[in-house]
């Protein structure tokens, strides 16, 4: 009888086979250096060989990215993975897989499958153990292909058997060891005294002299970068709107599509709905659609206003281009002929969009394309309609007089100076709290002490004991970072970000047993033997993927 997972893989092995390959490579982005030979390549490269693929293939370097994207998704990593990742996670794959060969792995069994994927953490409920439902859900997306899957799968599992074969024991010193189990297990109980920024207002009066040579000395952020002039040609979809009809099958078609995007608005206020038990209400499409009916109508026609605002830019475009229209009078006459007034916009970056017309990437892509000789740009969608950009000229970059920015100077001298004058804040209230605490004084006293002497604003919080293996949501990373060098009984210096300063307090420092009897220091032995086995299994392949390229490289002609 074959088990509930052996049925599931062969009827529902769109998501699950994919998830294997997870933990198998991914440890491998972290220690591969940059890579150079997987990318886009230029059409007039010669065939150049990478373990079997040709790196100048469009079709080649295709498949090679696929697999190694598809393998990071069903890992759970692809959103943040950026190309030059991806790159180097697909040259080491295909390095693994080759040496795969040299060793005649053979695929994974069915039995290796079933094993590997009940200890795989994307389907591990609260105790840690294989989830069904966790799978299930996993299992359902429909964005993979149940072929490609399998495939990615299977090199994968193969790649693993690789990465245990030349990991190596992992070579861990007694002192590593003891090190990561204190900073691990080490017991803390400790205060937190975050200073509120905001409440910290010091009287900052500069003088014409100080903002003189603050400006000198920053004149870098007060340049003026190039910057484009250019008009631009409307067409507000509002214009088109009152020539738009629709029908009630097509009103009733986009409610249909969409109807999540028309929700039926709510019969009672909130506050009585919130009084009154749920109702049973039997689900009414039609009734529903008459709800809304109005605003289906007038989203379909704006739809199509904006469409035909579209149009008739494009059309404008093309008859620019195909008159071969120059700038200047010969466009004014033109326009007028068509009873078009530019409007202006107001000088902004090359590198951006106009304010006007939305900021979006494609307006601020059809921007850069313009020039004296290209002065007007395709149709660009703009948040009331449609538009064409008209070049006028571009202003190089210049430095500002003083006068010019003086205001954003002084505001950057003030802000400057209060985060120094912040800085040393810091400095004295934690002189301030340690006398107060080493006199006896509580520490949430001796923290609302130094806020009052102060005139500042500090949130003071005593955590129960912990360690930084189990740390408590309440403990943020710039506290935890402070215990580094910490012992009982002192503040630590303040470290401050945007919006505050924190300051932690050592009420209570307890070590671990180091002893290497401790089973907890034998678990660690461990655990750190097997980072440094994926090191060095991940700077082996990076060593045979270099090879490789280095013995394909082409040869630059004399």
């Amino acid at each position: 009888m074959i088990s509930w997972i052996q049925r599931t893989f062969q009827h529902h092995f769109r998501i699950i086979f994919g998830i294997l390959l997870a933990v198998i490579i991914i440890s491998f982005v972290a220690t591969i250096g940059a890579g150079t030979g997987i990318g886009r390549p230029d059409r007039t490269v010669v065939d150049r060989d990478f373990f079997g693929y040709n790196l100048a293939s469009q079709a080649d370097v295709g498949r090679i990215e696929h697999d190694a994207a598809l393998s990071l998704e069903l890992h759970g990593v692809g959103q943040n993975v950026d190309q030059e990742q991806l790159q180097k996670y697909a040259e080491v794959r295909i390095a693994a897989l080759h040496l795969a060969d040299e060793l005649h792995l053979p695929a994974a069994s069915s039995t290796e499958v079933q094993s590997y994927i009940r200890t795989l953490g994307a389907f591990a409920g609260a105790d840690g153990q294989f989830d069904v439902k966790q799978y299930d859900t996993f299992r359902n997306n429909p964005r993979f292909d149940p072929a490609d899957v399998l495939h990615v799968l299977g090199d994968d599992v193969r790649v693993a058997k690789v990465q245990t074969l030349v990991a190596g024991p992992g070579y861990v010193l007694p002192s590593d060891v003891a090190q990561m189990l204190q900073q691990s297990d080490t017991s803390w109980t400790i205060g937190t005294a975050v200073i509120d920024y905001a409440s910290y207002q010091p009287a900052v009066n500069p003088t014409p002299a100080d903002l003189a040579k603050f400006y000198q000395d920053n004149q870098f952020r007060y340049q003026i970068p190039a910057r484009i002039v250019a008009t631009y040609v409307d067409f507000p979809a509002d214009r088109y709107a009152g020539g738009v009809t629709v029908t009630d099958a097509e009103v009733r078609a986009l409610y249909d599509a969409n109807p999540a995007r028309f929700p039926k608005p709510a019969s009672a206020p909130a506050a009585l709905a919130a009084k009154m038990p749920a109702p049973v209400i039997k689900a009414d499409p039609a009734a529903d659609f008459a709800a809304v009916r109005p605003q289906v109508e007038a989203a379909l026609k704006q739809e199509r206003a904006r469409a035909r605002a579209a149009r008739d830019a494009s059309d404008l475009a093309y008859a620019l281009y195909q008159n071969k229209v120059a700038s200047g009078p010969a466009l004014d006459t033109f326009l007028a002929a068509r009873q078009l007034t530019p409007k202006p916009l107001a000088p902004f970056a090359q590198d951006a969009a106009p304010p006007e017309l939305g900021n979006s990437p494609d307006v601020a892509d059809a921007v850069s394309k313009l020039s004296a000789d290209r002065y007007f740009s395709e149709a660009v969608v703009t948040p009331t309609g449609a538009a064409i950009i008209l070049w006028q000229s571009a202003q190089p970059p210049r430095q500002p007089l003083l006068a010019e920015v003086q205001a954003k100077v002084r505001a950057d001298y003030i802000e400057n100076q209060k985060r120094a004058d912040f800085a040393a804040l810091g400095r004295e209230v934690r002189t301030e709290l340690a006398a107060d605490l080493k006199s006896g004084l509580a520490f949430d006293k001796a923290a609302a002490a130094v806020a009052a002497t102060n005139r500042i604003k500090i949130d003071a919080r005593l955590l129960p004991a912990f360690t930084l293996r189990n740390r408590p949501k309440e403990l943020n990373e710039t506290a935890a970072g402070a215990l580094e060098h910490l012992d009982q009984g002192q503040v630590s210096e303040m470290v401050a970000t945007a919006d505050q300063g924190v300051l932690v307090y050592a009420l209570a420092k307890k070590s671990p047993d180091l002893n290497p009897a401790n089973p907890q220091f034998a678990a660690m032995r461990a655990r750190l033997a097997g980072y440094m086995a994926q090191a060095s299994a991940g700077e082996y392949l990076e060593s045979v993927v270099a090879q490789e390229l280095k013995r394909t490289e082409p040869v630059a002609a004399k």
